[in-house]
């Protein structure tokens, strides 16, 4: 097995893995294979001469005291220090004996099971190698070609070396894929299962794939200039999601709307159409709330912010805008701030202005001249 090392080259080039990781795992399929030829209770150690391109198998044997436990455990690692001295005086308790095991000696069975072992250990680091490449892009948005939709209705995706499940829960109420069709999704995990062997977990219902694509329709977010603070959905129906920055002259809602909404709507129609409310985000808990509940108009808040409970006082006429169809309005808004949001309704009518620069205000009238009296006296 001269030059051996050439070969082991040659395989992290056809698998595209790093050479050290090649090493690694050859040196695990030697150790392995010499632990199947002799017992797996032996120590092994391998070393790789990288100028002659071959290697050597050592079997080590440590020297421990005559009554340590490690004797009965594993005694083909390991020798008395009453045995080992009848080999050598000078030998001391910590001391390693080594000896050279030849692997070519074993013939065919030693060349079947390394070839066995090497087989599987780079697998395993093909394996690794992808897991890692993919674990730094989770929370980024993949793009995918839908390969089928199995039984339990999971839309499988291929995504480069690996595969993605896009489970029912994690899909958009509604959505219906089938073969071949392009879509994108969020990676949430790198997952290893039985089953599956290694594969991408992807969802298009958190919100964090609702923050991805914002970032990725809107530049402003995707430099920086304008951060997103916090997003609540309910997907495919209505999202929110709250915006800030720190520059005077940029309006976070102006440049993740768009002109003409063509920022926003790319979005939507991503998800499903889903409406999506864009909210400029403030640290004080009462002014985030009062615009997280919009387009309803409140009366006016209190806020514990130990408890997480804002009490809101509000007409009889906005409470149904602040509760939203099927209460999706409040309960976006409660999962937006952390707050848990409780209306309390109070007698009047909140009227929200008109404000049109084709129209001049609507004028209020009255019959009561009261006021009027006094100038004809």
């Amino acid at each position: 097995m001269e030059k051996i090392l050439d070969i082991i080259e040659a395989i992290a080039h056809e698998k595209n893995i790093s050479k050290e990781s090649a090493l690694e795992a050859f040196k695990e399929a030697l150790i392995n294979t010499a632990k199947k030829l002799t017992s797996q209770s032996s120590t092994f150690e391998v070393q790789l001469d990288n100028d002659t391109k071959t290697y050597n198998i050592h079997k080590v044997i440590t020297v421990v005291a005559d009554d340590d436990e490690k004797l009965e455990e594993a005694p083909d690692s390991y020798i008395g220090i009453s045995e080992a001295k009848e080999f050598d005086d000078s030998i001391e308790i910590g001391d390693q004996l080594k000896e050279e095991f030849i692997l070519e000696e074993h013939g065919r069975t030693a060349s079947a099971n390394l070839f066995r072992e090497l087989e599987y250990h780079v697998q395993r680091r093909i394996e690794q190698d992808l897991f890692e490449k993919y674990r730094e892009k989770v929370g980024t948005v993949m793009l995918g070609t839908v390969n089928r939709i199995d039984n339990d209705d999971n839309t499988h995706v291929e995504i480069g070396e690996l595969k993605g499940i896009l489970s029912r829960r994690n899909r958009i109420k509604g959505e219906k894929f089938k073969r071949g069709d392009s879509i994108r999704a969020l990676l949430r995990y790198v997952s290893v299962d039985p089953q599956y062997g290694l594969f991408l977990e992807l969802t298009r219902t958190s919100p964090k794939f609702l923050e991805a694509l914002m970032a990725n329709e809107v530049p402003e977010i995707a430099d920086g200039v304008v951060e997103i603070v916090a997003a609540a959905r309910i997907p495919g129906e209505r999202a929110k999601i709250a915006l800030k920055t720190d520059q005077m002259n940029v309006d976070p809602i102006g440049a993740a709307v768009g002109v003409k909404g063509v920022r926003i709507n790319a979005v939507s129609e991503e998800l499903n159409g889903e409406n999506i409310d864009c909210i400029e985000y403030s640290p004080i808990p009462e002014i985030f709330i009062t615009r997280a509940l919009s387009p309803a108009i409140t009366q006016s808040i209190k806020v514990d912010q130990e408890e997480k409970k804002a009490t809101i006082n509000i007409t009889s006429d906005q409470k149904a805008k602040a509760i939203g169809k099927s209460g999706i309005n409040i309960r976006l808004a409660s999962m937006l701030t952390g707050y848990n949001i409780e209306l309390n309704e109070v007698e009047g009518i909140t009227e929200r202005q008109v404000d049109s620069s084709s129209e001049a205000p609507e004028m209020t009238k009255t019959k009561d001249t009261s006021a009027l009296e006094d100038l004809f006296k």
